[in-house]
């Protein structure tokens, strides 16, 4: 059994639910290395609001940075989506072998196709205890208003 370190994950998941750190992740993902304005550019937000983003990112251990001169480089680090991921897949295995029995279960069965209740004909009563109702009328028209 593999031991997991619920930090770790709560952090990994924690970090991963917000729509706009998975977009920085995936941003990360098609270079080694980008710098933060490079990553705030897509983004519809302010520089330190995309920087509160990328150090949640970074206390779970998803990004690294980096700082030369002025710039801050930052990189992703998959260790922690490892650990989620090898989680997961428990889970797969779950779902996968309960649908596996599910498919086999539908497939074996003879289901009787049922076929539509006939359409009552223009002049029928209608089969319900409850008779029509009048419609409703509109509203009462507008009172006084006040004037200053």
């Amino acid at each position: 059994m593999v031991n997991y370190s619920d930090v770790t994950l709560n952090r990994t998941f924690a970090a991963l639910a917000d729509p706009t750190r998975r977009a920085l992740l995936a941003q990360l993902s098609r270079r080694d290395a980008f710098s933060v304005s490079e990553l705030a550019k897509p983004f519809a937000m302010s520089l330190p609001a995309v920087m509160k983003h990328l150090d949640v990112l970074l206390d779970a251990g998803l990004v690294a940075r980096e700082k030369t001169g002025r710039v801050v480089a930052c990189r992703l680090t998959a260790k922690p989506m490892e650990q989620a991921l090898a989680w997961l897949k428990r889970y797969q295995r779950f779902w996968s072998d309960n649908l596996d029995r599910l498919a086999a279960f539908v497939e074996d069965e003879q289901w009787p196709i049922q076929q539509a209740p006939p359409r009552s004909t223009r002049g029928q009563a209608s089969p319900s205890n409850d008779g029509s109702k009048r419609a409703r009328t509109k509203s009462m028209r507008r009172g006084p208003t006040r004037k200053s």
